[in-house]
């Protein structure tokens, strides 16, 4: 596991140690916190006799993209139900989940809506034939071990007092929140619009999985930057900026929003200071792609996707 000592002003001004958890890198072809959520997921449809996979997800899905890469690399078909209708030619995620042997079908968005409707979806199945399901986002009590992993891979490396991630569907600060069991602190940063219910999410999985709620974290939820896959120019200048400062470049979904947070609350004298605040990078960047496909008529930056 690769640790980052960010060496930012406000950090040292208020006498903090900011690390960068660089789970980006841990696995090469399915980056972050994907990897840790299929992990478990995988080794079950494989118990159960499953060789297909079968999930959800909009057309410029992270989730998508890694299922697809996953099914690859270990030998499942894979099939990728995405809201909406087709458009031709393919988005750079949905090209890439193509490639990588995904077949793609899509649903209109009231039947999306319903996919996890009993009667929706054993009709889908009936189409599609049997598989693994796996949600949208990647998030059940399966996800969940693989995430907690990564706080003991954390913990044999340094030291902490509060751990940081972005969350969309919650599953990732759930699995950090097992991991921790109580001990030190974690926060997760909401990426979506109006994202509080976040937090009986949140509390629902880690009941399900550890049997029991934690009290040491907290959500927050005024750095989603007008919602999910929204974004602004002070926030893709804050991430050219930190690219520039350190050599890392992050995402405008998860942990642009994220690291933009940690920064602002730093400054704002949230975290004691002599504490030790770790932000973990997710990953995420493949999203960059459809980014620049979408929007980049309104930005005269953006970054080499990898």
């Amino acid at each position: 596991m690769l640790i980052q000592e960010l060496q930012e002003p406000v950090a040292t001004q208020h006498g903090v140690r900011l690390l960068l958890v660089r789970d980006d890198l841990t696995h090469p072809e399915l980056p972050g916190n994907k990897w840790r959520k299929l992990k478990y997921n995988l080794q079950a449809a494989r118990k159960q006799g499953h060789d297909t996979l079968l999930t959800f997800g909009g057309a410029f899905s992270n989730h998508i993209a890694a299922v697809a890469a996953a099914g690859q690399l270990q030998s499942f078909r894979t099939i990728g139900l995405i809201r909406g209708e087709e458009t031709l030619p393919l988005n750079p995620t949905l090209a890439r989940a193509a490639a990588d042997g995904m077949h793609l079908r899509y649903l209109d968005r009231e039947t999306y809506r319903r996919k996890h409707e009993p009667a929706v979806l054993a009709e889908l199945l009936a189409q599609t034939g049997p598989a693994y399901v796996l949600p949208e986002g990647g998030t059940n009590t399966l996800a969940l071990p693989g995430c907690a992993e990564l706080v003991s891979e954390l913990a044999a490396h340094t030291s902490f007092d509060t751990l940081c991630v972005a969350c969309g569907t919650g599953g990732t600060l759930a699995g950090l929140l097992t991991g921790l069991n109580g001990q030190h602190q974690a926060m997760g940063v909401a990426v979506l619009k109006n994202g509080s219910f976040l937090q009986d999410e949140i509390n629902a999985l880690t009941q399900a999985t550890a049997g029991r709620q934690y009290a040491n974290w907290e959500l927050r939820t005024d750095y989603h930057f007008g919602g999910y896959a929204h974004f602004s120019a002070e926030l893709l200048g804050f991430i050219q900026e930190f690219q520039a400062r350190h050599g890392v470049l992050l995402d405008p979904v998860y942990t642009g929003k994220l690291l933009y947070a940690v920064l602002d609350l730093i400054r704002q004298g949230h975290f004691a200071a002599g504490s030790t605040v770790a932000a973990v990078h997710t990953g995420g960047l493949q999203g960059w792609q459809g980014f620049r496909q979408r929007f980049g008529s309104r930005s005269a930056w953006w970054p080499t996707a990898r």
